[in-house]
């Protein structure tokens, strides 16, 4: 199969702080590597050759072996608005032949199978979730439904994400910010934004899953059982140095 992919790295990560007064928050490193090296490293160990960086926060710190386009409202506008900006490379890859277009945040870090079940994943719309999930927010959290959300799904479609838990059984998995789209899917996402006006630049992608699932688009999802964090603080990326010196982690991506 062939695919292209694109990290969404235009914002700055403001809850990093000091982290990220001078670059953007995916060259925060984690053991030994910015985010964003990591990124990169599994999406072609998975088989991605065509990479593009959404840009924008100190857009001039990012540059390299990909591709790139700005998104020149990245303070005012959402991670949608970001997407978006990569339509004219998303056209052009399904145009060269690729049959899904893979979707990373730039603050999280993954094992390349996580890529390719979403590869090997038959929707035009699609998402990875971890079944192990609680593990890792009891890492970062003192009590995980503080910000975990919640998530459902049956035989491989999405049925509710994005809403707040009252208890863990709400909560099958967790949605970890990779996606992929088939050229009908991208279409299709193109033509829910377009419908959707101005209120697109204030959505972010759980808010979008939610809107598809509103207007009855299936969405699959892949099951992945760790290998994957998510860095949004400061805290976080101790917590998962103390975790990966500690031995053995089940989220270890780099196994």
């Amino acid at each position: 199969m062939k695919a292209a992919g694109v990290i969404l790295a235009a914002g700055r990560g403001s809850r990093m702080k000091a982290l990220t007064e001078a670059h953007p928050k995916c060259l925060v490193e984690l053991a030994g590597k910015p985010l964003l090296r990591w990124q990169l490293a599994a999406l072609r160990e998975a088989g991605l050759e065509r990479i593009l960086v959404v840009r924008g926060y100190a857009a001039h710190c990012l540059q390299g072996d990909f591709e790139t386009v700005e998104n020149p409202h990245w303070a005012s506008s959402n991670m949608v608005s970001s997407l978006l900006c990569a339509d004219a490379f998303a056209r052009d890859a399904f145009s060269r032949g690729a049959d899904r277009l893979v979707v990373s945040y730039s603050d999280i870090v993954y094992h390349p199978d996580h890529v390719r079940a979403l590869l090997a994943c038959k929707m035009d719309i699609a998402i990875t979730f971890d079944t192990l999930w609680e593990s890792l927010w009891r890492l970062r959290f003192e009590d995980p439904l503080l910000d975990a959300e919640t998530f459902r799904q049956e035989n491989g479609f999405l049925m509710e994400i994005g809403g707040k838990p009252r208890s863990l059984e709400e909560i099958q998995g967790q949605y970890m910010g990779l996606l992929s789209f088939t050229l009908k899917g991208w279409e299709t996402l193109s033509g829910i934004c377009a419908e959707s006006g101005d209120a697109v630049s204030r959505m972010d992608m759980t808010g979008l899953l939610r809107l598809l699932l509103c207007r009855s688009i299936p969405v699959g999802v892949a099951p992945v059982a760790g290998k994957w964090c998510e860095a949004d603080s400061a805290a976080d990326l101790r917590a998962y140095e103390n975790a990966l010196a500690g031995g053995r982690w089940s989220h270890d991506w780099r196994q």
